[in-house]
């Protein structure tokens, strides 16, 4: 795991609403992390707990209307991102954060060659030749582990497998270097042997290149092998964040106890069925003064429909948002 020091990344109280006919959907509510230098932060919640909406408010990503960010800061290399204009905001997009979109399927330009798409940013944000820029695609894709690069350059994304077409997506976010990359769920449409090898990929890159991942999931199988943190969110909130080991070993929000049970084994029979998790996740139309998670704990009191539990220190860099103590079976507190 990657030392302590100065955060690559620091995001605090961010808040992150949507303007809809119905009113205003909250869909993230006060959350802060930050990442440091070379680490991977996995990030994991149901759909619609917030994870895409967290990480695409931090770098400009939503369409303002109807996204609005109500509050917060998120500071990169010192800067925040939130007060800096969009022309120096995109240059910090194409060059030092790079981002994989979900469905490689979708996310390609389907009229551009491969090669013009990964020379573009080396083209605009380094300020490389078309000649320096075609070498430089070569080797990205060469990094990537696509053979034939050279002539690859000159195919469609239609000529790609799905598995290439995300190596791919890859290189363009590694283009310019980044010192931290987001991946939000890149590997949701791919198979299984796909899905293992890319993440192999991630694992080789992230030793050879050095930089920060924000690796965005609902796959906790996924987390456990290649992540230093983890981040669970829940109903637009950080419900729990912990050392991968220490969160599988000893999870202490019910939400992460539920995925966790929801995870089915390899080993063996199982003495049980699979466990789900009743109910539906929040509409967050209202702000959070509650629980989010109450509805479908069976943990709750009379105290979770009354506040919104903080986070609190459980453990060496660990903290947790909940009333409930899984130690003693009881509250946390007297509060």
């Amino acid at each position: 795991m990657p030392d302590g020091g100065v955060p690559v990344l620091d995001v605090k109280d961010l808040k992150t609403v949507f303007l809809t006919r119905s009113g205003e959907v909250h869909a993230v509510n006060s959350v802060s992390f930050d990442l440091k230098p070379g680490e991977l932060l996995g990030v994991v919640g149901e759909s619609g707990s917030g994870k895409s909406v967290t990480m695409m408010s931090l770098i400009g990503l939503l369409p303002t209307p109807p996204a609005e960010i109500r509050g917060g800061s998120v500071v990169f290399e010192g800067e925040d991102l939130l007060k800096i204009g969009e022309d120096r905001l995109r240059k910090l997009r194409g060059s030092r954060i790079g981002f994989v979109f979900q469905d490689p399927m979708t996310s390609l330009n389907p009229v551009f060659t491969v090669g013009f798409q990964i020379c573009e940013p080396l083209r605009k944000h380094m300020g490389l030749s078309k000649s320096e820029a075609r070498t430089r695609a070569v080797e990205l894709l060469e990094l990537v582990g696509i053979p034939d690069a050279r002539r690859r350059l000159r195919d469609y994304p239609h000529q790609f497998s799905g598995g290439m077409r995300q190596r791919v997506m890859i290189a363009i976010a590694l283009a310019c270097d980044p010192d931290v990359l987001i991946a939000d769920e890149p590997t949701t449409a791919l198979d299984v042997t796909i899905q293992a090898q890319i993440l192999e990929l991630m694992k080789e890159l992230r030793e050879k290149l050095g930089m920060a991942v924000i690796w965005i999931t609902h796959d906790l199988g996924v987390i456990a092998g290649i992540a230093d943190r983890v981040m669970v969110m829940y109903g637009g909130q950080v419900v729990e964040q912990a050392p991968v080991r220490e969160l599988f070993a000893n999870p202490q929000h019910p939400y992460t106890r539920a995925l966790l049970q929801t995870v089915p084994s390899v080993s063996g029979e199982r003495s049980e069925k699979l466990r789900v998790i009743e109910g539906q996740p929040p509409i967050l139309v209202d702000a959070p003064s509650a629980c989010p998670f109450r509805a479908r704990c069976g943990h709750a009191f009379a105290r979770c429909d009354r506040e919104n539990p903080a986070r609190v220190t459980v453990g060496p860099g660990h903290d947790a948002a909940c009333f409930w103590n899984p130690a003693t079976e009881g509250p946390r507190d007297a509060g």
